[in-house]
């Protein structure tokens, strides 16, 4: 038997929801007022659907699922329009329902262009049978080779993200020439994204170790050498920038006396004879190589043999890179962040191995310290460490590790800090972020603000860009904070004072604060919200990071890259594959859009409901 529904009832209960929107909008006359022009619709929208969400309505769903009704499951992009078009049906299914005479009879377009005017306004135009944009993060490299550039772009890229947490103005400026000079030569529009580093929390620099090269040749898996290693030996009076090969620096002289076949021959650091055979002269130096592994440090006395002459010459290495010698962490230990610039330095144990004095890193940011209470948790390294505050003072935070490997986890410098329990209230704009502002707002096409805690962070940033007022960037606000989270509807009302104005979901730091198994729920929740609020959203974070880092995707990956479909850009980190990731997540979403858009699936004719069980 069929389940009976009160028709009165529902639509009680629906009516009693829009009077709830229709208060809220007076209870935010103030904030809808401060909105952009473009957002006023939406941001009443966005609104109506916080009325829509107060109370749990899926008794309401289950009802009109019955009646055959919508159930309201895809009413973010218009609230109103679509209670309306449930009240009217219900009105046709019982004549004594009572018509509502503040809502007009005809309901809104659900297919308004209005959130694909917002969208096309702060990323472009998207590719012909894509609707959903590619952001790709700018290696360095794309400023030295405007050829990958150029390939990245045809591969399906069309918003080029750079991250001011790393290089400089003129590294920024040499990608965004190469981005502008390839867009126009193949005609294809390309925005770029400026992101300000904001107060992310890390670690400090560790105390510099040896100045060493360890050479090590290409081995199977059970040791033996099967092909030998090649380093570079290049003048030390030459800058030694974008070689991905060992370098070693050596005086002029060595290079100029030295010909391909002669030999360079020295004891390593172990004591060890060995000798490298040279196999190639050009202008950069020398190419060696040897079948045996070795270890050269700063100062180690190479002997020059030349081969036609039987000479031998005297050099010295020069000044090799400090290797980082990383803290490694394992559960029970104790980690001591703290407030100066003194470079961090591991355990120190006794003959017996017993810790005398615990692991030390410094915290680029000390001024937390004051946010921070004994018994709240910490995560280092992008979650990979976890501890618990012992104790903390406005020099020091003593950190109990209760997370890591069985083997332990290394913690290198400039890693990620964060306190998922602390209630941190930093600026959201650095002294950093002020400066480097002059130079985005007049270089790119939108400035994203990262790790947002609060409206007031939004605020900031909008009166600094002010400004510029011959400038007007769109606004990208990187939700990855477990405050920002909490404030989103908030978030979201002061981002449309600015147009236009996107969210980014920023899924590593999010899920760090949030914890990894409520990542799912949450992605899914600020989804909902910028549908409603009909703004642009980016989906970030570990999208085909195999992929991209080795080549190989994983099957978790894949599916990962299809569900981004339901977002409006779709962000790809940097790595050695990048291209080859680009062309993959552009052939699936180019797919899947057959089948989904937004939260609504897509019935196109499947083929495989022909076969018919042939």
């Amino acid at each position: 038997m069929g389940k009976t529904v009160d028709i009165g009832r529902l639509g009680d209960e629906l009516r009693s929801i829009c009077d709830r929107a229709r208060e809220l909008e007076a209870e935010h006359a103030a904030d809808l007022a401060a909105v952009h022009p473009e957002f006023r619709d939406s941001a009443r929208n966005l609104i109506h659907y916080l009325a829509l969400r107060q109370s749990d309505i899926s008794a309401i769903q289950e009802d009109l699922a019955a009646l055959g009704l919508s159930s309201l499951g895809r009413a973010e992009r218009n609230v109103m329009g679509s209670m309306q078009a449930v009240l009217h049906a219900l009105r046709g299914l019982d004549g004594e329902l009572d018509h509502d005479p503040a809502m007009p009879p005809a309901a809104l377009d659900l297919d308004s262009p209005t959130a694909a005017a917002h969208k096309q306004a702060i990323l472009g135009p998207h590719p012909e049978g894509r609707d959903v944009n590619i952001m790709v993060t700018l290696p360095v490299e794309a400023g030295q080779n405007p050829q990958l550039v150029a390939e990245m772009l045809a591969a399906g890229m069309n918003v080029a993200r750079i991250n001011c947490a790393h290089d400089d103005e003129a590294a920024w400026q040499a990608m965004i020439d190469n981005v502008r000079s390839a867009s126009s030569e193949n005609a294809t529009k390309c925005q770029i994204l400026m992101d300000l580093a904001g107060p992310k929390l890390r670690t400090g620099p560790l105390r510099p170790g040896p100045r060493v090269l360890h050479i090590r040749p290409r081995r199977d898996p059970l040791g033996r050498v099967i092909a030998p290693r090649r380093i570079r030996f290049m003048p030390d009076d030459m800058l030694q920038r974008g070689s991905k090969a060992a370098v070693v620096p050596v005086p002029r002289e060595c290079i100029d006396f030295a010909d391909v076949g002669d030999e360079i021959r020295f004891r390593d650091t172990r004591g060890k004879k060995r000798r490298l055979l040279i196999v190639q002269k050009d202008e950069k130096g020398l190419v060696v190589e040897t079948h045996q592994g070795a270890y050269i440090e700063t100062g180690t006395k190479l002997r020059l043999v030349r081969q036609n002459s039987g000479e031998k010459l005297l050099y010295s290495a020069g000044e090799l890179p400090a290797i980082e010698v990383p803290l490694l962490l394992r559960i029970g230990d104790t980690l001591i962040l703290h407030s100066d610039n003194t470079p961090g330095a591991p355990a120190k144990e006794d003959a017996e191995g017993s810790v005398t004095t615990p692991a030390r890193i410094a915290c680029q940011q000390p001024e937390v310290f004051g946010f921070v209470s004994t018994g709240e948790r910490v995560s280092l390294n992008d979650g990979k460490i976890s501890g618990v505050v012992v104790r903390v003072d406005d020099d020091e935070m003593e950190i109990e590790i209760t997370k890591a490997k069985p083997t332990g986890n290394n913690l290198r410098g400039d890693r990620g800090i964060n306190f998922p329990d602390s209630d941190i209230r930093l600026p959201g704009l650095t002294a950093t972020d002020r400066k480097n502002l002059d130079f985005v707002v007049r270089n790119a096409d939108a400035v994203g603000l990262s790790f947002v805690r609060d409206p007031k962070d939004i605020v900031a940033l909008q009166d600094e860009l002010r400004r510029f007022p011959n400038y007007n960037p769109g606004l990208l606000i990187k939700v990855e904070t477990k405050s920002g989270f909490r404030n989103l509807p908030g978030l979201l009302l002061t981002a449309m004072r600015s147009y236009p104005a996107a969210i980014m979901i920023a899924r590593g730091d999010l899920a760090v604060e949030c914890g990894w198994e409520r990542l799912a729920e949450l992605q899914e929740e600020i989804l909902w919200f910028c549908e409603a609020a009909q703004m642009p959203v980016m989906w970030a974070t570990q999208v085909l990071e195999q992929q991209t880092k080795k080549g190989l995707a994983s099957r978790a990956e894949i599916s990962d890259a299809a569900m981004a479909q339901r977002a409006d850009c779709v962000m790809l980190n940097k790595g050695p594959h990048i291209l080859a990731a680009i062309r993959m997540l552009d052939n699936i979403l180019r797919r899947m859009q057959k089948h989904q858009f937004k939260k609504s699936a897509r019935m196109r004719k499947l083929h495989v409901a022909a076969n018919r069980g042939k």
